[in-house]
């Protein structure tokens, strides 16, 4: 029976096994069949729901977690909701390092699912005192019985994708998929689930996402981390100033850079053509598809699939925001 009709035992069991849909309006003009694996139908609302269980259930495997410990993050918001949303279920406290480029509205879900929030700069280097990468190990050193779950250099960040997203795309396209459209942010979700489509057919494409003002994309082409390309940018959960182990380049076939502006308004688009209420991420992932098939990337043949990572309620002080939006210049 499928899950959703049964009655599970609490919210963590409806994590994964999201649903794809069939697009049609915002890919008319590209030659093939495009579908969205929305990760918004996650409990968290993203596709973060997924590493944060199988990270947190391995630390119980192992030990490393019992009742009243602490659990220790940086992230741009959709880690550490699934993370709070975990301790509550499981009796963890959260506390979390969060960029200042998360929005207002991630910020407050995080306090109202009862974690600890330390916003830090974003503009600063990894490295620097201040960086959330630096805070949350501060904070994993000062408090007794925690853990760190540090997605970005995690091997597990991978795993879980390999182990859901993968296979449920390969299932649900019925082993047709020829290319995977994938956000590249700690890089777990390209990584995970392009390794394991790769190894079912090693034809198909994974095709990245990186933000302009990342260091992702020159990275992948010449294994060298250029400094001089970072530059702020306002888009969250995409894209990095620093490399993070839990990338695969390997796997990755290619990356195409998406501006702030045109990836706002291809959220907006998103939401007005197929009816999908996705988050900035989201709208990247689309943004690049069409630079992708301006690239002449697919054929009518082709069957592309697009993680949507995110869900737009996230965005309401953002890119849903047409105040936010002239303040940027968008508008």
């Amino acid at each position: 029976m499928d899950r959703n009709k049964k009655i599970v035992d609490n919210i963590l069991n409806l994590v994964g096994e999201t649903p794809m849909v069939r697009l049609h309006k915002i890919t008319k003009d590209f030659p093939g069949n495009y579908y969205a694996k929305i990760e918004a139908f996650n409990p968290g609302h993203s596709s973060k729901d997924r590493i944060a269980l199988h990270i947190v259930e391995n630390a119980e495997k192992k030990g490393l977690l019992k009742p009243g410990d602490t659990i220790v993050e940086t992230t741009s918001g959709n880690t550490g909701f699934s993370l709070a949303m975990i301790s509550l279920v499981k009796g963890y406290k959260c506390i979390l390092a969060v960029s200042d480029k998360s929005s207002q509205d991630k910020i407050d879900i995080l306090k109202t699912m009862g974690a600890e929030v330390h916003v830090c700069p974003a503009d600063v280097a990894a490295d620097d005192a201040r960086s959330y990468y630096e805070t949350a190990k501060r904070i994993h050193k000062q408090t007794p019985n925690s853990i760190y779950i540090n997605q970005y250099f995690n091997e597990l960040n991978i795993e879980a994708h390999y182990q859901t997203t993968g296979p449920e795309i390969w299932e649900q396209t019925n082993g047709k998929v020829t290319h995977v459209v994938v956000a590249s942010g700690t890089g777990g979700t390209i990584s995970g689930t392009g390794r394991f489509l790769k190894e079912q057919n090693p034809n198909i494409r994974v095709l990245g996402v990186d933000a302009i003002g990342s260091v992702i994309k020159k990275y992948h082409e010449t294994r060298e981390l250029d400094e001089t390309e970072i530059t702020p940018y306002k888009i969250e959960g995409l894209g990095k100033n620093l490399i993070p182990t839990s990338t695969d380049f390997d796997v990755v076939d290619v990356y195409e850079k998406v501006s702030d502006k045109d990836a706002a308004f291809k959220a907006r688009d998103l939401v007005k053509a197929e009816g999908i209420f996705a988050g900035y991420t989201s709208g990247a992932v689309v943004q690049a598809t069409e630079q992708y098939a301006a690239k002449n990337f697919f054929t009518e043949e082709n069957n592309v699939v697009l993680i949507f990572p995110d869900h737009g309620s996230r965005y309401m002080n953002k890119i849903y925001s047409d105040i936010w939006m002239k303040e940027q210049g968008f508008l």
